[in-house]
């Protein structure tokens, strides 16, 4: 029959041998049909299996069903998107760092919301951000709080926040239980302190931004204590020995009475140019002598800021005003300074010319103040 036929060859394909019983009886048509059906399904699946031995043998591949993704396009689609990071450095109103502060960041949307602890330089790092606007906000203990203007950051940005200034925590006990006598001695104490290396006054420099003001008594104080300072009556020993050197102030002679002349007048101008800039003028004027450390914001805003300290001064009032006492002050001493100057000196060229020193001198001491005498100061 041909159904014999082909299931004889069916075998054969699979190592049967043909010929076999199956063809040799007759057999029931139903159970012959169930038995090709049979037959055929393991040839098909038989086939299938030697078709995936023969490939495996070969070191191909079988090929991806229809709709499935490649590797590369797998690759793609699992590459990393690019985030953002945010840096910053808390301090305080001196400049100095704070540890320890708690940095909260958020985005304006309100699903990002993390938290950390500034490190020992104050430094804080958020990474792993995704585009969009933020807003850091950084509390410390003893501190009050700070919130940065909204940031917006673009993938694969870094950002760094400037200016993370932690205003003194308000405590109300301490303007309630001090009285103006008692603070104003106190920034006294604080003044006559401060030695640039432990050894130079830097009695004139403030380093916190919201010092209370000084009453004319204690202004009167702490004039006197410069004038009287060894350091500084040295300082003024060094400048007659200058002038004695250049023989400037020629009418004052030679040797050692030429050298006490230089001396005197250059100390007399020291004292009253103190006297009168840094206590009766600021006493009248209600004025602050002092220099208020800046220490934040660009090179150029803080020079800036130190060259127009000797034309604008604090009034105790907290209100920022003409240094009428400074300006006033440096020419009213160059002008008394015709009075122990030789009569050759004399006259408005003087005055002037010692008022724009004293003036210059201001300029000067306030750049060394804000960039350089901070590390330096010792305040013991």
């Amino acid at each position: 029959m041909h159904v014999c036929k082909r299931i004889s060859n069916l075998r054969l394909r699979h190592s049967a041998a043909p010929g076999t019983s199956v063809c040799r009886k007759p057999v029931n048509r139903r159970r012959s049909f169930h038995q090709v059906r049979t037959a055929i399904l393991l040839a098909i699946c038989g086939s299938g299996s030697l078709l995936v031995a023969q490939q495996g043998t070969a070191g191909t591949q079988l090929p991806d069903p229809p709709g499935a993704a490649g590797p590369a396009s797998g690759a793609a689609s699992t590459a990393p998107a690019k985030t953002a990071a945010l840096s910053g450095t808390v301090l305080d109103p001196n400049g100095s760092e704070i540890q320890d502060a708690r940095v909260t960041l958020s985005n304006l949307s309100g699903t990002i919301h993390r938290g950390l602890q500034s490190g020992s330089n104050g430094e804080f790092t958020f990474a792993g951000l995704p585009a969009g606007q933020f807003q850091v906000e950084v509390s410390g203990k003893g501190w009050g709080t700070y919130v940065s203007p909204e940031i917006q950051l673009h993938a694969g940005d870094f950002k760094f926040v400037s200016g993370v200034v932690l205003p003194p925590a308000t405590t109300a006990s301490v303007t309630v239980s001090a009285s103006p006598a008692t603070l104003s001695e106190e920034q006294v104490q604080i003044a006559v302190k401060q030695r640039v290396l432990g050894v130079f006054p830097n009695f004139y420099s403030t380093y916190d931004w919201n010092a209370p003001p000084m009453l004319a008594k204690q202004k009167f104080q702490l004039a006197f204590r410069s004038a009287t300072d060894p350091v500084e009556i040295a300082g003024v020993a060094a400048i007659a020995g200058f002038e004695q050197y250049n023989n400037n102030f020629s009418s004052f002679g030679s040797g050692v009475s030429g050298y006490a002349k230089r001396f005197g007048a250059a100390y007399a101008g020291s004292v009253t140019s103190k006297m009168l800039a840094n206590a009766l003028l600021p006493s009248v004027f209600r004025q602050d002598p002092r220099y208020f450390y800046k220490g934040t914001g660009s090179t150029r805003s803080r020079v800036l800021y130190a060259f127009a300290a000797a034309f604008i001064a604090r009034g105790d009032n907290g209100r920022w005003e003409p240094n009428y006492s400074h300006i006033i002050g440096s020419f009213a001493s160059g002008a008394l300074s015709n009075v122990y100057y030789p009569s050759s000196n004399r006259g408005l060229t003087l005055t002037l010319a010692n008022g724009a020193v004293n003036i210059g001198d201001s300029i000067g001491t306030n750049l060394l103040r804000e960039f350089v005498l901070k590390r330096f100061t010792s305040r013991k």
